[in-house]
């Protein structure tokens, strides 16, 4: 089987003769935007089927069409072991300087609200797993490193609540149309909650004023309460994140899921 649009348009009916625009994608997609009369669509071809540390296909349809029922995703309109067919929204993309604005923030709690009161995926977030991954391929100058961020991440990983998360919060997978929508499911299963805010206020270097409202928005003016809890999370964030980056599965993957 081929990943080349053409090929998978052929097995989507309604859309083979479709034409194909291809978009910018990210660092693990190759993406089209693919339109007929008046329809429109965002292609993703993959090459062979995924497998770790993706979601498969299958397993994101199903993640991705709970979120568009529930309003904070787009609806899949196809999908197989290689390909992956979305409805194109149009909208508004976040950058970080958006996530730096309190109504923003605030906006943002509320959809993450209604996303962790999805029903459990049955796919545990390994964070463990992808901890050793990353680790055994960093070269050794920075094996040292990484052995102390291994061992952060297997002192704090255990959640004591698991909820259905995207655990890819970045703000280019934040959408307004104008409601707020999360793009590229890829890696939602189940988590604990606070990695998602985490995500959210680490990976973009917010302020302590700033993760105080996300917290507050999020736990309905009880942040403080969650304060510890929260900060573990934005270390175990931290911690992978360097992993990661350090392994160089920039380039190729991304965060790890297992099945429970």
């Amino acid at each position: 089987m081929t990943g080349t649009p053409q090929d998978a348009l052929a097995r989507i009916p309604g859309w083979e003769n479709a034409d194909c625009d291809e978009l910018e994608s990210g660092l693990t997609n190759r993406c089209w935007l693919v339109s007929i009369g008046n329809r429109k669509a965002v292609l993703k071809v993959d090459a062979a089927p995924r497998g770790a540390p993706f979601n498969g296909r299958l397993f994101e349809q199903d993640i991705q069409s709970r979120a568009a029922k529930a309003g904070l995703a787009s609806r899949v309109l196809f999908a197989d072991e290689t390909s992956y067919l979305t409805e194109y929204i149009e909208g508004n993309v976040w950058t970080a300087a958006d996530l730096k604005k309190e109504e923003n923030l605030i906006a943002l709690a509320l959809v993450l609200r209604r996303l962790h009161a999805l029903p459990l995926s049955g796919r545990r977030f390994d964070i463990v797993g992808a901890a050793h991954r990353y680790r055994d391929s960093i070269d050794s100058g920075k094996s040292a490193v990484a052995l102390d961020y291994v061992d952060v991440i297997e002192k704090y990983h255990a959640p004591p609540v698991l909820c259905c998360c995207h655990n890819d919060l970045v703000a280019a997978n934040i959408i307004v149309t104008p409601d707020l929508r999360l793009l590229d499911w890829e890696y939602a299963c189940d988590n604990d909650p606070l990695f998602d805010l985490a995500t959210v206020v680490a990976h973009h270097d917010l302020s302590a004023s700033l993760a105080t409202c996300l917290l507050d928005a999020y736990f309905e003016g009880d942040g403080e309460r969650w304060r510890e809890k929260f900060e573990q999370q934005v270390i175990l964030y931290g911690a992978l994140h360097w992993l990661w980056s350090a392994s160089g599965a920039s380039a190729t993957s991304g965060f790890e899921a297992r099945e429970v």
